[in-house]
């Protein structure tokens, strides 16, 4: 598929680092702080030899970066409980009826759900993520993913939603959430094992602070018996593995049997056609009654599913394989037997039997206690730090801040792997600290060719002309439906891309002019990926499907002229 006119840069790319796949984002304001209030922020230091001077590498007070919500004295409640035991929906009910507020969420499918939900009950609400703004008029209430929660505004209530702070890659965002946003009511919903540090975190900002435990609200049931055969699977269930061309590989078994047909979620997929696939599976009209999926079911998405498999309780973290851990089993597990679905009891089992025992302790056990909450450094102070050291590329500047940061006991610096390497990769470009920051924190998965590739191709011509007009390294209307595993992740990877450039036009609006033409190309991209999806499917069950399944093929004559 030769869609992307990539250039490729080897010496720039022989500089970066490969490790952690996780992206890290992080939420890009243009509304800084004066660098005087910066400077503020940070504690002081003295020698025998000279003046006092700052010390920007003093992150031990982060709550004092957030004056605006210091101001506050804020009433917390802490919703905690296990999956499926209504701790969102009673947080939700208090944003519904507030005069202004804020949800954020870990994903954009929460955020766009959300949105839905509070239009839907006639409270308008805007939708805001890195990648889409659709503001509604006369909005008071905002849905949006937590790094783009606004820490400059004032709302009457506020609701941060599945809230992971001690994430190693994204828990820098709820920490930012959590101490800066100015809310009279802030809600927090999560498991029981994050109590003691967010008190803790608390016990500096005189907030008032108050807990509430919830129980689940419908039975789930640990079977003592494995799965065994696929010829076993029924309606409702939910195969979850860690893979991607796993999920394929049992998608494919399990439609062999000749009973099912199958519905995949995984994170790598467009939000879009997850959402399309988990509906679809919902849909109990659907012929697609079995989800073969990652553990990106466990962030909250709302699916009828009867009974959850584990394929395995092993994954690969980027580093090495290892066991699933306790929280990740109950995070996944909890989602089956959804309260208000066609399935009220819930049950979990495992493919194979030697993995019941792990699966057994761990659902009898409760999560570990979190200690410490994820941090990461403002621009500010980078920004202050730059000019002790005006010698420093970017590269060397973010890996001596990282150094030399100190931390009280309560935080943690979150995995910057990602970011060190497109710092690497754009530090000999002619751009400014400010630039170079952007395109650092910019959505790019570096350990993907394309993606990467992308992002470097974007940073060049940015830095060359001050333009990017996407035709120049991509070229509309070569798209074309996957007939390979192999051509279906090039595609996802084209996806990516695609959505870096969205991101980054609302952050260079003048220099990334393509937005529309991106976002129709993203699109298609989720489209032509469903339809391989559709394609997949055994012929005897697409000849089973009803007509109108089949005539509303994604591939539509009003899609076929952009391609």
């Amino acid at each position: 598929m030769a869609s992307f006119l990539l250039r490729r840069n080897r010496n720039l790319f022989a500089r970066s680092l490969f490790g952690n796949k996780e992206p890290l984002r992080l939420y890009f304001q243009f509304k800084f702080q004066t660098l005087g209030g910066a400077a503020n922020m940070v504690h002081s230091y003295s020698s025998s030899s000279g003046p006092i001077r700052n010390d920007f590498t003093d992150l031990t007070c982060p709550h004092s970066w957030y004056p605006q919500a210091r101001k506050k004295h804020r009433r917390v409640i802490l919703h905690v409980g296990p999956t499926n035991s209504g701790k969102t929906h009673h947080a939700l009910k208090q944003l519904e009826s507030s005069a202004s507020g804020i949800y954020c969420g870990p994903l954009r499918l929460l955020a766009w759900e959300i949105a839905k939900r509070l239009n839907k009950a006639q409270v308008p609400c805007d939708l805001i993520t890195g990648q889409e703004r659709d503001e509604v008029d006369g909005a008071n209430h905002k849905a949006v993913t937590v790094e783009m929660a606004d820490v400059s505004a004032d709302y009457q209530c506020a609701v941060i939603d599945e809230i992971q702070a001690s994430c190693t890659t994204r828990g820098y965002s709820f920490t930012r959430a959590l101490l800066g946003i100015a809310a009279d009511e802030l809600h927090l919903c999560g498991d029981p094992a994050a109590v003691p540090l967010i008190q803790e975190i608390l016990k500096i900002t005189g907030d008032e602070v108050e807990v509430q435990f919830y129980e689940r609200l419908s039975p789930l049931i640990p079977l003592n018996v494995p799965l065994g055969s696929f010829s076993n699977v029924r309606n409702g269930d939910c195969i979850v593995t860690f893979s991607r061309m796993e999920i394929y590989r049992l998608k494919k078994r399990i439609e062999k049997e000749g009973k099912h047909l199958c519905s995949v979620v995984y994170g790598s997929l467009p939000p879009e056609t997850r959402t399309r696939q988990a509906s679809m599976f919902n849909d109990a009209s659907s012929e697609f009654d079995v989800l073969v999926a990652s553990d990106a079911i466990g962030m909250g998405l709302n699916l009828n599913i009867s009974r959850i498999i584990f394929s395995t309780t092993k994954k690969f973290d980027g580093f090495e394989m290892r066991d699933l851990t306790v929280p990740e089993i109950k995070q996944i597990a909890g989602r089956a037997g959804r309260y208000g679905s066609n399935f009220p009891e819930g049950e979990v089992t495992c493919l194979d039997e030697e993995d019941l025992p792990l699966l057994h302790s761990s659902l009898n056990s409760p999560s570990p206690i979190l200690e410490r909450a994820g941090l990461f450094p403002t621009f500010e102070l980078m920004y202050m730090y730059s000019r002790l050291h005006p010698r420093y590329g970017f590269y060397q500047i973010l890996a001596h801040f990282l150094g030399n940061a100190k931390l009280s006991e309560n935080y943690f610096i979150v995995n910057c792997d990602q970011l060190l390497k497109v710092a690497a990769v754009i530090d000999e470009l002619p751009l400014g600290l400010h630039e170079k920051y952007l395109f650092c924190i910019s959505p790019v998965e570096m350990d993907d060719e394309i993606s990467s590739q992308g992002l470097t191709q974007f940073a060049e011509n940015y830095a060359k002309k001050g333009l990017v007009r996407l035709r120049e390294i991509f070229t509309p209307g070569s798209l074309k439906v996957p007939t390979t595993a192999a051509a279906l992740k090039e595609l996802e990877s084209i996806h990516k891309v695609l959505d870096l450039y969205v991101w980054l036009s609302f952050r260079l609006e003048e220099s990334f002019p393509d937005r529309e033409l991106a976002a129709s190309q993203k699109a298609i991209c989720s489209m032509l990926i469903e339809e391989f999806l559709l394609r997949w499917q055994r012929p005897v069950a697409r000849r089973r499907l009803p007509s109108h399944k089949i005539s509303s093929s994604l591939l539509s004559k009003h899609v076929r002229p952009y391609l």
